[in-house]
């Protein structure tokens, strides 16, 4: 969810538009051009005159605060230049006679009742203040425009992300499924009398899949005692062979996505030798220090072509993985695939 906050740039660049241009500029222009001069030494002698300038101003907020940032979304420059045109020539003009006309009838007998029958009279134009009002307040609606522009197109990004973790997320549930009934189909077969225990752990592993990991993330305890009951799960129907993980002690209070280790996990249980040799092995580590989390997975590999063993390897899993990194941890995460001595080895390092 796009968070909205109420103090961003646009807000504090009009905030001090209207605070230095209009209520100190602007106020000082008007009293240098009226000619009068306090009788005495005093900040703001003439309140009324820094009161006029924000009231004939007001006028403005309309033009810069909609009417511009939607005629640039919409791309009608025509019209833009047209409302312009319109509101500093023709709308500004006839609002600072009827302000002025108004700030007439209340200063009467005042050294400032001068200066706004002059304005209120309209005899000419200041195309000086036209054009700094013209300048300032272009800024500000293209300092929002910007803005908006750019929360809209995050907001698109940030809902493109999560529909696609949505889709990532729906892959990786069946293809778990899939693969671990296939499991205890092999269990069933041998007889054995724990079979009943695995399905109430693999009824626990599915009811975690599909609730527990519908929340974008999940603490690491969770996620580590999930795949301890898969490992489990694994050394069961490979009796024989050496299937381990191993993680500290103590697991820091950090969240990760959810399944995000699945992949490698599976991808080392479909394509280990352990399926054939009893002497084979997969090892897993979990390792957290300097703020960095490690995972470690290795398998001895089938006796299988090299070429053809990396054609194999990858599928849904490993395709996810490689998107689920970019986009929860860009420029922050290492996904390193090596073999040696028949031996495949896979090391995933995420920045904290």
């Amino acid at each position: 969810m796009l968070k909205k906050s109420s103090l961003n740039f646009p807000g504090v660049f009009e905030l001090l538009i209207w605070v230095f241009y209009v209520g100190l500029y602007k106020y000082s222009y008007y009293v240098e051009q009226s000619g009068i001069h306090p009788a005495y030494q005093q900040n703001f002698p003439f309140p009324q005159i820094g009161l006029y300038s924000i009231c004939s101003t007001l006028y403005l907020i309309p033009y810069y605060r909609w009417g511009v940032p939607k005629l640039l979304y919409l791309k009608k420059y025509g019209w833009l230049i047209l409302l312009t045109i319109v509101y500093f020539i023709f709308i500004g003009t006839w609002n600072n006679v009827a302000v002025a006309w108004g700030f007439k009838q209340f200063t009467g007998g005042l050294s400032v009742h001068r200066f706004f029958v002059i304005q209120s009279a309209g005899f000419f134009m200041d195309w000086n203040m036209t054009m700094t009002d013209l300048i300032a307040f272009l800024c500000v609606a293209f300092s929002r425009f910007s803005y908006q522009n750019e929360q809209q197109r995050h907001k698109v990004e940030t809902d493109h992300l999560h529909l696609q973790l949505n889709m990532l997320k729906n892959q990786l549930q069946p293809h778990f499924l899939f693969n671990t009934l296939n499991s205890l189909y092999g269990m069933s077969l041998t007889g054995s009398k724990d079979t009943s225990r695995f399905i109430l752990m693999l009824s626990q592993m599915m009811q975690y899949i599909l609730y527990d990991c519908d929340r974008d993330e999940i603490e690491l305890t969770s996620e580590i005692d999930f795949l301890k009951c898969y490992f489990e799960l694994e050394q069961k129907k490979f009796p024989a062979a050496s299937i381990t993980m191993k993680v500290p002690d103590e697991l820091p209070a950090v969240k990760i996505p959810p399944l995000l280790f699945l992949p490698l996990v599976e991808n080392s249980f479909k394509h280990g030798r352990h399926k054939l040799e009893n002497d084979a092995a997969v090892a897993a580590e979990l390792i957290i220090e300097n703020h960095k989390l490690i995972f470690r997975i290795q398998n001895d590999m089938l006796p299988v072509q090299p070429l053809q063993m990396k054609n194999k390897v990858g599928g849904i899993g490993l395709v996810n993985i490689k998107k689920r990194l970019e986009l929860y941890y860009p420029g922050k995460n290492e996904l390193i695939f090596s073999e040696e001595n028949s031996r495949y080895m896979v090391e995933l390092s995420i920045k904290l």
